[in-house]
């Protein structure tokens, strides 16, 4: 059988991946356009890049180029076949005119030549959505970007606008939401480095409390220690009933969440919030941008594991995705309330740079809190 990465070239059947079901299609599509030139007014907006198969690219490209011929010359003369052929070598050196020959005979009904491209569309609609969701997950991991969240979130919008584009080429369906098994979600990068930011952005907003009411677009959910994230929460509680704010009255807080029943130690906790450093606005800052990449990268593989799943249509590869992106586009409002542009009509100062308004960051050393925690 014929290679599908490379059609015209003999090779032993026994160590061929099996062809995927595009490969028949895409065979049996110019099966029916070398048999019926002018079936190519019937297939819409198919496009060579469209194949996966670079060789079926390159003769519907000489395909749709040349000329179409005389119906009647066409059923009696070569001539037309070996002028595609001449002109999709030069793309394609290995085409041969036998292989043109096993295409005609490849195409079951040349009448359904619509049906072929709609399903040469599909597939290429779930490849090209496999890359974009690649192409975030990479950016989302990468961490030699200069503006990770403003690389990521432009990835992401270049993936937005091609679902809106596939979503007005494949019709609704029901039963639209793809059954995929889930990947599991990426376990959240605890380093040093993390964990240190976190504590000092505990400890800075309960050294200045008027800081939390400006930070309303932090969540718990955004720190990679539950505990900090819980700590976060007895902040923003004692914050909104007007409390008094300091080391003990969270220790206070805390006790009264059930957070000491988990072996941490009061007087680590009340260290941990008692060494401020620079602006609870940059560490807020720092966490939530940490919490838009993760997000990011989770949707990017759940929208991966889509597309390598066949069952799933593109409908259901569009609706997935689009609930996908949800979460991210949940955190992506909130990093724009904690990074507002500038008005273009009144421009603003620039901002002083945050590692500037953070200050130098000392070690903090609370191992018992830590460590327990971590259990």
């Amino acid at each position: 059988m014929p290679n599908p990465a490379q059609p015209y070239e003999e090779a032993d059947p026994d160590e061929l991946p099996p062809a995927q079901p595009v490969h028949y299609a895409e065979q049996a599509l110019l099966g029916a356009l070398l048999l019926h030139p002018h079936r190519l007014e019937t297939i819409g907006t198919l496009l060579p890049e469209h194949f996966g198969n670079h060789s079926h690219g390159a003769l519907f490209s000489a395909i749709r180029t040349l000329p179409l011929p005389d119906l009647e010359v066409h059923a009696k003369e070569a001539g037309w076949l070996n002028a595609v052929l001449d002109a999709a070598r030069p793309e394609a050196p290995g085409l041969t005119a036998p292989y043109l020959h096993t295409l005609i005979n490849a195409c079951p009904r040349p009448h359904h030549a619509a049906t072929y491209a709609r399903m040469i569309q599909s597939d290429h609609a779930r490849r090209t959505l496999r890359m974009h969701a690649q192409r975030l997950a990479q950016t989302a991991t990468d961490p030699t970007l200069p503006n990770p969240a403003a690389t990521v979130l432009a990835e992401a919008d270049t993936l937005t606008r091609f679902l809106e584009e596939a979503a007005g080429q494949f019709t609704p369906h029901p039963g639209s939401l793809p059954r995929t098994s889930l990947p599991p979600t990426p376990a959240p990068d605890t380093g040093e480095e993390v964990l240190d930011e976190e504590r000092l952005l505990l400890a800075t907003a309960t050294a200045h409390p008027d800081d939390i009411a400006t930070m309303r677009w932090l969540q718990a959910d955004d720190f990679v220690l539950p505990l900090h994230g819980a700590l976060f929460q007895c902040l923003t509680a004692l914050t909104h009933r007007g409390d008094s704010l300091d080391p003990i009255t969270v220790l206070w807080e805390a006790q009264h969440r059930g957070l000491l029943a988990k072996d941490v130690d009061p007087v680590d906790l009340m260290a941990l919030v008692s060494t401020p450093v620079g602006s609870s606005e940059y560490w807020g800052e720092r966490i939530l941008q940490r919490a838009l990449l993760t997000t990011a990268h989770s949707a990017a593989l759940r929208i991966v594991a889509f597309t390598d799943d066949p069952a799933n249509t593109p409908h259901q590869l569009i609706t997935g995705s689009r609930r996908a992106l949800a979460d991210l586009t949940a955190i992506r409002a909130r990093w724009h309330r904690a990074t507002p542009k500038p008005p273009t009509a009144a421009p603003r100062a620039p901002r002083t740079p945050a590692l500037s308004r953070a200050g130098p960051r000392p070690r903090v050393t609370t191992p018992t809190t830590t460590a327990r925690a971590t259990r």
